[in-house]
């Protein structure tokens, strides 16, 4: 592409309501900044008529191009396929469903223009949210913040702006379980943030549920921080500690007073508790282990089926360059 040229990702999963309004709301945004453009739609194995859709525009406008998975492999690897497949002098990833309102865009593309490699949109206010995912959100933000050696903006999401030069620095991190924003942050490079409204969704309906949420949060900590193991052990020596002076009361009682300690309740309740420590341990030395399984099977990224206006050889010579 000519120079100064900007490449825009969005992931697209079941989006068939949106994909058009996506086209009229982003392409006049793009235009008025008098410079080239590309818009890379990633479907991430929709069910519905969103690759459809997006064939269709592709073809009306060449600008718009497409990578197909052969499958669902997740929003944080349609990202990844993106900025592999992208070849702006700076990329944008925005959401689909219009909640990252375009016209955030040049905002971002002027600030990256006065020499910031990694531009983040900063919710200033959520549309359209309930009270528990705002204050989840909320918490979870400031507590990653907190438990990391990482600096990862609060109230951030992945809509940002990143420099070819911080890219390619991306792209060398192909780790499976991937907290995109968390990434970014730590490569460096000086960045800023744009402060801008979250919309509310334009049409159907939040691909991130309750269960999705939570495991992309776990994701989040556990590829930034060591504290789950960490509050594992404390756990393990504070848990020590009361069974200690248990032990230690008991002996004294049997030595010094004809007392004992009877009850059924209370010596199961100990039992149970003990148990339920251990379990809890071993669950989150499990999570870790399954994530270095993982790492370990050296699989691909992501499986593509199809491309639609991109140089599949480029991305394949710089992957056996790597090898």
């Amino acid at each position: 592409m000519e120079k100064n040229a900007v490449s825009i990702i969005a992931p697209i999963y079941n989006e068939e309501a949106i994909i058009e309004e996506l086209h009229r709301r982003l392409t006049p945004v793009l235009e008025g900044m008098m410079r080239p453009f590309e818009v890379i739609l990633v479907n991430d194995g929709s069910r519905d008529r969103s690759l459809e859709m997006m064939l269709s525009l592709s073809q009306r406008d060449p600008r718009y191009k497409v990578i197909n998975f052969s499958r669902n492999f997740g929003h944080q690897i349609a990202i990844t396929a993106g900025m592999d497949y992208a070849n702006g002098d700076a990329v944008v990833i925005i959401d689909a469903d219009l909640q990252d309102p375009p016209e955030v865009i040049p905002r971002l593309v002027a600030k990256w223009q006065e020499g910031f490699d990694i531009v983040y949109a900063v919710r200033e206010k959520r549309k359209g949210e309930t009270f528990f995912k705002k204050m989840t959100a909320s918490m979870f933000y400031r507590t990653l913040k907190r438990i990391t050696n990482v600096d990862i903006p609060v109230d951030t999401g992945d809509f940002r702006l990143m420099s070819r030069r911080a890219l390619e620095k991306l792209k060398t991190i192909r780790e499976r379980h991937r907290f995109v924003r968390g990434l970014v942050s730590w490569i460096g490079f000086p960045q800023t943030g744009v402060s801008f409204v979250r919309e509310e969704r334009f049409a159907g309906e939040t691909k991130y549920p309750l269960r999705k949420m939570l495991k992309f949060a776990f994701d989040g900590i556990t590829s930034f921080s060591f504290l789950p193991l960490q509050l594992a052990t404390y756990m393990g020596f504070l848990v020590s500690g009361f069974a200690f002076l248990g032990i230690l009361l008991v002996v004294l009682m049997k030595i010094f007073t004809n007392a004992t300690i009877t009850g059924w309740s209370s010596t199961m309740a100990a039992v149970l508790f003990m148990g339920g420590v251990q379990l809890i341990t071993i669950g989150i030395i499990g999570e870790y282990i399954g994530r270095i399984y993982d790492e370990v099977k050296q699989r691909p990224l992501y499986i593509v089926q199809d491309l639609v206006g991109l140089d599949e050889s480029k991305l394949f010579e710089e992957e056996i360059a790597k090898k």
